[in-house]
């Protein structure tokens, strides 16, 4: 079976938008990210559609919360195929264990968020007092001493993880137009610049999900990153 490097997000709470998403893409070509939008409207049922047509499942609902309620949040989805979910790396590190001690009996990567690809670093300056640089080394270091799978961040951060991070980490970066557009992703890169900077898997929506041709779209982002 393929790994394919592009995840797709599927973003919407309406079932026949998401059903056509589905239609046209292909499982040998991505991965499908449901995050919140999506699962809060259509549950563990789409979840079990898109695994029964080939996809494996990045389940993004970024947990973040007392240790105990992550726990127990992540051994409610035993029934379902998740091969990747996600919490917050800002919910520390007891929270972080328990998750992966969940994620190992319902058989899924427990991947870590670091911070949001909308963030500036005035954001991370308000938010944290500190720098967006020196929050992410902060947070990636908590996931080294949890022992989780994989983290989430911008591919603008990359180097960085690629300085503290286990070379065998999964890292898992949104963000990626190939193309500059105006919306509320902040710090992006190429699809393409973003794999040869060590990310293992590529999350994208938008440009693919709103292109006129979503098969295509996906097959363009799959081409750039191969040659």
């Amino acid at each position: 079976m393929t790994d394919p490097r592009i995840i797709v997000a599927i973003d919407t709470f309406d079932l026949l938008k998401a059903d056509a998403i589905l239609d046209q893409l292909n499982p040998d070509l991505c991965k499908i990210k449901i995050g919140s939008i999506a699962f809060n409207s259509l549950g563990k049922s789409f979840l079990m559609k898109a695994s029964l047509r080939g996809f494996k499942i990045f389940l993004d609902l970024k947990l973040h919360d007392i240790p105990t309620t992550v726990h127990e949040t992540i051994l409610g989805f035993h029934d379902c195929p998740i091969d990747m979910l996600t919490v917050h790396l800002s919910g520390g590190e007891e929270m972080l264990k328990k998750a992966r001690i969940a994620c190992r009996s319902i058989n899924a990567k427990l991947i870590g968020v670091s911070i949001l690809t909308s963030l500036k670093e005035s954001d991370t300056l308000t938010l944290f007092d500190n720098n967006l640089d020196d929050q992410i080394r902060s947070l990636f270091e908590i996931a080294v001493k949890s022992n989780i799978d994989g983290i989430v961040c911008s591919p603008l951060e990359l180097g960085i993880s690629n300085t503290i991070l286990d070379p065998n980490l999964i890292k898992i970066t949104p963000g990626i137009r190939n193309t500059k557009v105006e919306d509320d992703q902040a710090r992006t890169m190429s699809a393409k610049k973003a794999i040869e900077k060590g990310a293992t898997y590529l999350v994208i929506g938008r440009p693919i999900t709103q292109a006129q041709d979503i098969s295509t779209a996906l097959k363009t982002f799959s081409n750039s990153i191969e040659k």
